[in-house]
């Protein structure tokens, strides 16, 4: 899939007069000893993980790991689809077919494999949900997770591509339904749970009330572009069952929520449980950093140099904001020692020459995007000397994003953007960004990105505020209201045929 130059990058900077004397770039003499790289992990080593009950549940709880945080998928696809993440072409490297090019410009292929991952992670989670459920043997709390946990794969379904089969018996076929009545089962299927879920915190990596009201918040603040119907008022009561259970918190440090050692931070309310040796499938720091950024962190592998944030989302944050300290790695880099890092295959015209400085400014998105261009993605921290499997869990619902529906809801009922800014002014003051004293719409999609960055979440926000079709870095505006949801994977189409309901294409597509 990459074609990844392995050659010649992982050099100090001391022995380069002893490798190359010949470089066309002057290599520039400015790069201190003592310079500290953005984001050098939380300096543990150790494995830190938690023990999944020895409930029956794992089959289905642990599908959660799939396409979540890695390449190819449900992340992939929500992020370089937004205004969030980028993958450039870099000469050879990273063209792929061109699919992660058009997937940023938004012209959806039927045939593209990040699509078709994306459906088939989260229907093989339905699917070991529905296994666990007709097996049988489930007690009510039990079953009630399952429930649960099936809504939720539910949910991102309707969400990315609308029109899905509500399959709820292993080995049958149902017809396609639309958004309007997926919603009405998802919602069904969650008010149904909560009764027999633990009103407290949950068991690590298993689901509790807590987690079903938040997923309701998120969908009854999406309910008007899902059935037409607003539900702020709704969203606002599920949030504050959350808010008011006293189970959950904002945690004192935004960077200890998304860090290696993040197990039970007091923010997560559901997660999907990355662990490096029994719980894989978490590769972020593969997927942004560039090749000789093995040495900053003293990786077991080296990384792939692919995603990296638009110039635009990374300059949304002030300075002193800590998010945009942690969220992301920019400057000159070094190796864990000081010594700045070098790329000696560096592009001629890069100014920089070979020592690596990622800027937030990228040139161009192809063909020969600058190979260091771009802020690289360090929200969920690297933990020193990792193997390619990262230990970070993945908050899937959070506090923080729970206020944000609250606040959202509160402002669209009252018609007034301001309703909601002394829960958003919680947030900033946690990240020490200066409260708001007024705000406006573009304020608050802009405050929702700044904080949820990186949680898959920005391309549902940005279809909510009208802003999907909108023109970013390198994608023009557009105002097709069939973009909105992607298309049904053409190998599902065609592996569909010859069942009792085969699947049908989305409009437009």
């Amino acid at each position: 899939m990459k074609n990844l130059f392995k050659t010649l990058f992982l050099i100090p900077l001391s022995l380069l007069a002893l490798s190359c004397t010949d470089l066309d770039e002057e290599i520039k003499g400015d790069f201190t000893s003592d310079f500290d790289p953005a984001n050098p992990g939380v300096g543990i080593r150790n494995n830190v993980n938690g023990s999944s009950p020895n409930d029956g549940l794992s089959a289905a709880f642990t599908r959660v790991l799939n396409g979540t945080a890695n390449h190819g998928s449900y992340f992939s696809v929500s992020e370089i689809s937004s205004d969030e993440a980028v993958i450039t072409q870099k000469g050879g490297d990273w063209f792929d077919g061109g699919i992660w090019l058009q997937t940023h410009e938004h012209d959806f292929n039927p045939a593209q494999g990040g699509i078709n991952g994306a459906w088939g992670d989260l229907y093989g989670g339905v699917t070991q949900c529905n296994i666990a459920l007709a097996d049988g043997g489930l007690d009510a709390s039990g079953t009630a997770q399952i429930r649960m946990l099936r809504a939720y794969f539910y949910w991102k379904l309707m969400d990315m591509f609308g029109n899905i089969k509500l399959v709820t018996t292993p080995g049958t076929d149902v017809a396609q339904t639309d958004r309007a009545a997926a919603f009405d089962f998802i919602e069904s299927e969650l008010l149904a749970a909560i009764p027999d879920l633990t009103a407290g915190r949950a068991d690590y990596g298993r689901a509790s009330q807590g987690a079903a009201y938040a997923l309701l918040s998120r969908l009854y603040l999406n309910a008007e572009v899902y059935t037409g119907t607003p539900m702020y008022q709704e969203a606002i009561d599920a949030a504050d069952m959350v808010i008011n259970s006293g189970n959950y918190s904002l945690s004192p440090s935004y960077a200890d929520v998304f860090a290696p050692d993040n197990v039970d931070n007091i923010e997560h309310i559901f997660i999907a449980p990355f662990d490096e040796s029994t719980g894989t499938g978490m590769n972020i720091a593969q997927m942004t950093l560039h090749y000789p950024s093995q040495l900053t962190f003293r990786l077991q592998q080296q990384p792939w140099n692919g995603y990296s944030t638009l110039e635009d989302f990374y300059n949304s944050y002030a300075d002193g904001d800590d998010r945009k300290e942690n969220n992301f790695i920019v400057g000159p880099q070094t190796d864990l020692d000081g010594n700045p890092i070098l790329d000696l295959a560096f592009d001629k015209a890069d100014p920089d020459g070979a020592p690596i400085n990622y800027t937030p400014e990228i040139n161009e998105l192809f063909p020969n995007g600058s190979r260091q261009a771009g802020a690289r993605l360090g929200k969920f921290s690297f933990k020193i000397g990792q193997g390619p499997e990262m230990d970070n869990d993945f908050p899937l619902l959070r506090y923080g994003e729970v206020l944000l529906n609250k606040a959202e809801a509160m402002c669209r009922m009252a018609g007034d953007w301001n309703a909601g800014t002394m829960l958003v002014n919680e947030l900033r003051s946690r990240a020490n960004a200066t409260p708001f004293t007024t705000m406006t719409e573009t304020d608050f999609l802009a405050e929702r990105g700044r904080e949820l960055f990186m949680e898959s979440l920005r391309r549902t926000d940005l279809i909510r505020f009208d802003q999907w079709g909108s023109a970013w870095w390198e994608k023009d505006a557009h105002n097709d209201p069939n973009l909105d949801i992607m298309p049904i994977p053409i190998e599902q189409i065609n592996a569909s045929a010859s069942e009792t309901f085969p699947l049908s294409q989305n409009p437009g597509y």
